[in-house]
């Protein structure tokens, strides 16, 4: 009855979005089983989608299965999330392997192009520097790299650390908020979003992330890498979000002036629940662009 509602009371394009179908799969990085999702036929040029802190793989569902027609596409949960194992404890480069490990794994053409949105937009921004030979290009959404990961701040990170047991999928659903909240979010992926973050445990049901990854004391080291990245990037700034137009405009200075700054309009900081489609459209937009256009250099 849960799909039933989710679908009916949904619109026509998100409807044929999830009826695109995909696989699940897992692949081993450094001792820890790593799941992932994939659209498309094998073979072709690869995007692979990085979820935030304590998200998963779903949360790109709908985005990600828009361009199943022309690319191979991944999405993945990242250690300590969603399907995914757990570590001992958690780093901005174990998570890079992980992207890199995934992307080798999903039997893509060439090097692929990476799309990150808060917290795994620092992951992507790393491995961008890190695996410049990994990635053709890097799309970055809405992360301030002035500022510590919005997932890691101490009034936010609170909410993550002693995730309660719930009796049964229902109640812990209607908890379901994005960290940090924001004014509109669209129902029909908020139900999706927050079935699929959930899993059985005795006494009821919790929610699928590590509460590990936030007890740690630790700030992004992706503003050290912004002069480092030498691959194309782009970086989505949600109008109603945390990357402010100064954020902006230091981001686009560290890039030496060559990477383009998107705003989405009307959007919140987690822009695929509020302005799904237009998230799609200037993705479309800017991979249309790089298909048939030359790079600057970085001076």
């Amino acid at each position: 009855m849960e799909k039933e509602t989710e679908i009916n009371d949904a619109p026509a394009w998100y409807r044929k979005a999830m009826d695109v179908p995909y696989e699940d799969h897992m692949v081993n990085v450094e001792g820890v089983d790593i799941h992932y999702l994939t659209w498309g036929e094998a073979g072709r040029p690869g995007l692979v989608f990085v979820h935030g802190g304590a998200a998963h793989a779903h949360w790109w569902t709908h985005v990600a299965s828009q361009f199943a027609q022309i690319y191979r596409v991944a999405a993945l949960d990242l250690s300590g999330h969603g399907d995914s194992g757990r570590r001992e404890s958690y780093s901005l480069n174990q998570w890079c392997d992980e992207v890199a490990t995934v992307a080798a794994d999903a039997e893509m053409e060439g090097p692929p192009i990476i799309i990150g949105h808060s917290m795994g937009g620092y992951v992507t921004l790393a491995t961008a520097a890190n695996h410049p030979d990994k990635l053709a290009g890097a799309i970055i959404l809405d992360s301030a790299v002035t500022a510590p990961d919005p997932e890691m701040q101490v009034k936010r990170r609170s909410q993550f650390a002693n995730p309660k047991i719930h009796a049964d999928f229902p109640t812990a659903m209607a908890r379901f908020r994005p960290v940090p909240e924001q004014e509109n979010t669209e129902p029909f992926l908020m139900r999706h979003i927050a079935r699929m973050s959930l899993t059985e445990v005795e006494g009821g049901v919790t929610w699928k992330f590590d509460p590990a990854v936030f007890q740690e004391q630790r700030r992004s080291t992706a503003d050290e890498l912004l002069r480092q990245v030498t691959c194309r990037i782009a970086l989505f700034r949600a109008e109603n979000g945390l990357v402010t137009p100064g954020i902006g405009a230091y981001m686009y200075e560290q890039l030496g002036r060559v990477a383009p700054i998107v705003e989405i309009p009307l959007a919140g900081h987690h822009m695929m629940l509020d302005q799904p489609l237009l998230v799609v459209a200037a993705i479309r937009t800017l991979l249309a662009d790089w298909e048939h256009s030359v790079p600057f250099e970085r001076d």
